[in-house]
């Protein structure tokens, strides 16, 4: 089939990719020049592991392409899928005005039945906006040509999102149409997973509803975890017990400093201000968000009790991006922190494998470092954010040479503590203080 994606960020470049893996013609559209140029090219501008090597086969067999003519990648295709960016506005609604201006692009140029997928994240109800804004650029040109508006929400994880792409636990259609549902089933067909099939209302709120849900999972581990430390029991060794229940499952009961990242903080902000335009509170999902912003605060907290004060002292960060396998820092934990340390007077050197370019950015006070141990030579204290394999694997037996003090504070609960204690580190992890 021929299918257009309309948007080449993360989401885009990574379904444009699997669409064409799959054995589809598929042009990828953007409006910047430069970055479609970039593409054609081959190169990525952001990092996702297998994503670049795919993607240059697949230019290079003439499966992919890329584009800023839109209209004629709507013209050519049979399937266009939707994967603009739909930003947190200040009261924490969804931004649609990229979205919209896409749709009524595409309205313009619609020259027979078209199948619009919309893959971007949006609150429930958007299909039907999508509609109408398609409807009316289409009565503007004396037209009558027939259409279908499908949900089709992506469920991918940043590090992982080619495997996911390729291998998905499953596939959410909403349509409203037996010719819809059809060619839906026709574009994955091979995939050996489970699909379900819904209204477009209901596919748009179970994105939101996993992504809340799995938030909320973090939370509700970040919170137990500060009652485990004044309880002398281990946060890890509950959430072992707990995972071995299959009504409750092992995956994201890790308790750390929190969720960051483009998806989470976002889409629980979206689903709270849906609820609040539609008169029900979600006090759960509420206290959710809050856990999280407090999260951060609460760790560094412990840093300044150790210390005594911030205030002159050296401190290293180990990882910036919000999770391993992405050099995505948007609502990353390091992002909280920082500004924070700096102005409590602190001196912050930092390593992360791939987001120090963006942070350096950020944040110019902050000193990145060529790797881990100069990162750590001479600190006060280290503060592992992120959990590289990298730094699960440094000699720690070099390292605590090299430290002025050596506090050692684990926000993801990734290393063993007992092992660290050996060393003679002072070690203290989230929910795990007191601990052997």
């Amino acid at each position: 089939m021929n299918v257009s994606v309309i948007g080449t960020g993360y989401v885009g470049a990574t379904t444009s990719a699997a669409l064409a893996e799959l054995g589809h013609q598929v042009i990828g559209v953007d409006v910047d020049q430069k970055k479609v140029g970039m593409l054609n090219a081959g190169r990525l501008p952001f990092y996702e592991e297998g994503l670049e090597t795919l993607m240059q086969a697949l230019l290079k067999k003439g499966a992919l392409a890329f584009t800023t003519d839109l209209a004629r990648a709507v013209t050519g295709s049979d399937i266009l899928f939707l994967t603009v960016g739909t930003p947190s506005q200040a009261d924490g609604s969804a931004n649609l005005r990229d979205l919209e201006q896409a749709v009524r692009q595409i309205g313009r140029a619609l020259n027979g039945h078209k199948i619009i997928v919309s893959k971007s994240t949006v609150p429930v109800g958007t299909g039907e906006r999508v509609k109408a804004w398609l409807q009316e650029e289409v009565t503007k040109r004396g037209l009558s040509i027939p259409f279908d508006v499908v949900s089709n929400p992506e469920f991918l994880r940043e590090g992982k999102a080619l495997h996911d792409a390729l291998h998905p636990e499953r596939i959410v259609i909403g349509c409203e149409s037996d010719k819809a549902r059809a060619m839906m089933t026709k574009l994955y067909q091979g995939m050996q997973t489970d699909f379900c099939y819904t209204t477009v209302r209901d596919a748009e709120m179970i994105k939101y509803a996993s992504n809340s849900f799995l938030a909320t999972k973090i939370s509700f581990m970040n919170e137990l975890a500060r009652l485990c430390e004044q309880t002398d029991t281990s946060i890890s060794k509950v959430a072992h017990g707990m995972g071995l229940d299959s009504r409750i499952g092992s995956q994201f009961l890790r308790a750390g400093i929190g969720y960051g990242g483009s998806c989470f903080p976002k889409d629980v902000e979206a689903l709270l201000h849906l609820a609040r335009e539609n008169g029900v509170p979600l006090r759960l999902l509420d206290a959710v968000a809050t856990v999280n912003r407090e999260q951060s605060g609460w760790f560094l907290q412990k840093v300044r009790t150790a210390l005594g004060t911030l205030s002159g002292k050296q401190i290293a960060l180990l990882g910036l991006t919000f999770k391993p396998g992405t050099d995505d820092i948007r609502e990353a934990p390091a992002l909280k922190l920082i500004p924070v340390l700096l102005a409590a007077g602190a001196q912050i050197t930092a390593y992360d494998p791939k987001g120090m370019e963006a942070v350096g950015r950020l944040h110019p006070k902050v000193r990145c470092a060529k790797d881990a141990y100069a990162a750590l030579d001479g600190a006060d204290a280290a503060l592992l954010l992120t959990e590289w394999p990298e730094f699960l694997k440094l000699d720690f037996a070099r390292v605590i040479g090299s430290m002025r003090k050596a506090l050692f504070f684990d926000g993801r609960n990734a290393l063993d503590g007992a092992k660290m204690r050996s060393y003679g580190f002072t070690y203290d992890g989230v929910g795990e203080r007191g601990t052997a």
